[in-house]
């Protein structure tokens, strides 16, 4: 395989933001919101299915990134009481190795992407999470407040987070 080529396996990349609140608009109005807790924009690859969904969702429930009554980030979301507002994001798995313009023929088609997304919110509600989504496809306007900031980006492939 060249270098430049893209991943034969699936690769779901997921940013992930404590957030003190976040919120999705479509259209000029508000489809969902949540309070404390993550944002977690998610790019899905072609191949991503069930072991990227299970891996994901179990990193997500057990990282502990908020604080304890120390300041250390030793808390899970479970802990908080946070929620999850889950966007679709599939500009995450674009290709900028070449040219100017970004290639996105690595991201999953829309319909198998939408599935693995409504599978990843029911398998963080599984854990016992609460979740918000954006709209899949839609034009959105994401806004949040990002708390410490803590930022990460986690990338999931053949069910094993790396």
């Amino acid at each position: 395989m060249h270098s430049k080529s893209l991943p034969e396996s699936a690769l779901m990349r997921i940013v992930l933001q404590r957030v003190s609140s976040a919120s999705v608009r479509v259209g000029g109005g508000e489809v969902a919101s949540i309070g404390p807790g993550l944002c977690l924009l998610v790019g899905v690859a072609r191949g991503d299915g069930d072991p990227e969904v299970e891996a994901a969702a179990e990193k997500v429930a057990g990282l502990r990134v908020f604080p304890d009554t120390g300041g250390k980030m030793n808390l899970s979301l479970a802990d908080v009481g946070g929620a999850v507002l889950l966007v679709s994001q599939f500009t995450l798995v674009g290709v900028v190795t070449k040219g100017r313009r970004p290639s996105f023929s690595a991201a999953a088609a829309p319909e198998g992407a939408r599935g693995v997304l409504e599978s990843l919110a029911e398998a963080l509600r599984k854990r016992g999470l609460s979740v918000a989504q954006g709209v899949f496809g839609a034009q959105m306007e994401v806004e949040l407040v990002n708390d410490g900031p803590v930022t990460l980006i986690l990338e999931i492939e053949g069910g094993a987070v790396r």
